[in-house]
């Protein structure tokens, strides 16, 4: 084994010394350094068990349009955590304020439009090559792709979705809204049971080819008609369609849901949703009156006041007895962690743990390689095919009271590519497991003496970043990078082996140092 380790040994050696010793910038002679490069320098990995508890996070969090990367939408119910459902409110906007629709304007239909997120690489195509568009009766070509919605849950399900109108003012959307909000609601403008696949469609002309229609994939909800008549079309030139302020308050946003309790959560764009209305109006052109087909967008996305709405109910369940407990002494056997607002894992290294190693680290003169907490996904009660989470955001916490700010090893390394804050393992086996890292950390409470502990809470999400790849968040400012996250719209959860003497799969620190 010792043969092992001074191999891995040398390895983290070399990529110090070529990375100018990231684990260790002191040049103190004590620390991981020059005396690890000479003869009879040996390399020792060594667990030590940690103390694991389920975190409460009240089953909230925020979901308003400044985090809101991805919207959900959906229901999923299973034993261990119960049920969480998602609903989205937003608010919607005209597309252009005082906008006049013609002579004689009818509306054809109303459409919700919603952009899931879909498997590209699972499609089927169906072609038609003697289709007739009909604006025209041109001989075309139609070709339909349709996608598998990406899903979390019982995939196979179909879902109820149901279109409400508010009747509440939403407010401004620079406010920050928790999950945990509810709304009053008014008559269902729409419904529709949807399949779990979406569809995109193209025409295009047999003359030369040319696209006479196209479509992206997208979710279509019709609406009621005579809702957007009466309150849209029949309103041209109205005050209540002459600014946004005026028009919020008058038509003040829809919710959209679903009518089941089980089935599957989905991701969506929050950004693009958008209400088509298709209408027509008289055309005067000479003596000849047409009445050609038109379009006005109504956006219900960007620039508007949204929000998930999360509904979860954990009653009677293994994970709402673990948060009741919440042991941070002694530990538990099995942890919970849910995204969307749902329970995290707290990982505490024992102070008497701290002392051994900073004894080791002053008497035997040890130099810390490396050091990571590793937790197995357990196998008795999450044996199952349900995506395990892929990532964690992890925060120190310091006297009872949270940091604000990335993991010193996450700041410092994340632009060196060389670091993962979280290793997943064996995400399609049962069980996987996690390795987070916590080096630097750790070096600082061992050879510096910091007393802020090692305790750190994990939650279900990954940090968020921009479209060059760069963490979001400034550091130690008050809206931190811990509010800039996934966490308020990934839905995986998992049950975790906590503190379980005897189980090989126990949450644990493992330390590789280097000794003489």
């Amino acid at each position: 084994m010792i043969g092992n380790f001074q191999q891995i040994f040398r390895a983290a050696a070399v990529l110090a010394l070529g990375s100018v010793i990231l684990w260790s910038c002191e040049p103190d002679p004590d620390q991981l350094g020059s005396q690890f490069f000479e003869n009879g320098a040996e390399a020792a990995q060594k667990s030590y068990p940690l103390i694991a508890y389920t975190v409460n996070n009240n089953d909230t969090i925020r979901t308003d349009g400044s985090r809101l990367q991805s919207a959900t939408l959906g229901a999923f119910y299973e034993p261990q955590f119960g049920l969480q459902k998602s609903s989205f409110v937003t608010q919607i906007r005209l597309s252009s304020t005082n906008p006049d629709f013609g002579t004689n304007a009818v509306l054809d239909s109303a459409v919700l439009v919603l952009k899931p997120t879909y498997a590209a690489d699972s499609v089927t195509t169906t072609t038609l090559e003697d289709y007739v568009f009909p604006d025209g009766d041109v001989a075309a070509k139609k070709v339909v792709n349709t996608y598998p919605v990406t899903k979390y849950g019982k995939a196979t399900r179909p879902l109820n979705i149901k279109v409400e109108e508010i009747t509440e003012f939403l407010g401004a959307n620079d406010q920050q809204i928790r999950s945990n909000r509810n709304v009053a609601t008014g008559e269902v403008l729409g419904t529709q049971v949807f399949d779990g696949s979406i569809s995109s469609v193209k025409v295009t002309k047999d003359a030369d080819n040319s696209v006479l229609f196209e479509r992206t994939p997208s979710i279509r909800v019709p609406l009621d008609n005579a809702f957007f008549q009466n309150k849209i079309i029949n309103k041209s030139k109205s005050p209540e369609l002459a600014d946004v302020a005026s028009f919020i308050r008058y038509i003040k946003g829809i919710k959209v849901s679903v009518t089941e309790n089980d089935g599957y959560i989905f991701n969506f764009d929050p950004n693009t949703v958008e209400i088509n209305l298709y209408f027509k109006n008289d055309k005067v052109e000479g003596s000849t009156t047409t009445r050609p087909q038109s379009v006005f967008v109504l956006n219900a996305g960007a620039g508007n006041t949204h929000f998930n709405q999360i509904t979860t109910d954990h009653t009677g369940t293994p994970s709402a007895a673990a948060v009741a407990v919440s042991d941070t002494i002694t530990g538990a056997a099995k942890v919970y962690a849910q995204g969307m607002g749902g329970p995290g894992i707290g990982l505490k290294v024992p102070e008497e743990t701290i002392a051994s190693v900073r004894n080791m680290y002053e008497k035997d003169k040890i130099g810390i390689i490396a050091a990571k907490m590793r937790i197995f996904t357990d196998l008795e009660t999450w044996n199952n095919n349900y995506k395990k989470p892929l990532s964690f955001v992890v925060k120190q916490k310091v006297n009872k009271v949270d940091l604000n700010t990335y993991l010193v090893d996450l700041s410092a390394l994340y632009t060196t590519g060389i670091y993962n804050l979280v290793k997943a393992y064996d995400l399609e086996k049962n069980p996987a497991y996690y390795d987070i890292g916590i080096t630097q950390t750790f070096k600082n409470i061992i050879e510096k003496g910091e007393a802020t502990g090692a305790h750190f809470i994990l939650n279900v999400g990954a940090y968020s970043i921009d479209a060059g790849g760069n963490l979001l968040g400034t550091l130690n400012a008050a809206q931190g990078p811990q509010n800039f996250t996934t966490r308020g719209f990934t839905p995986n959860r998992a049950v975790f082996v906590g503190t379980d003497p005897g189980n090989e799969n126990s949450a644990k620190l493992i330390l590789t140092y280097g000794k003489k």
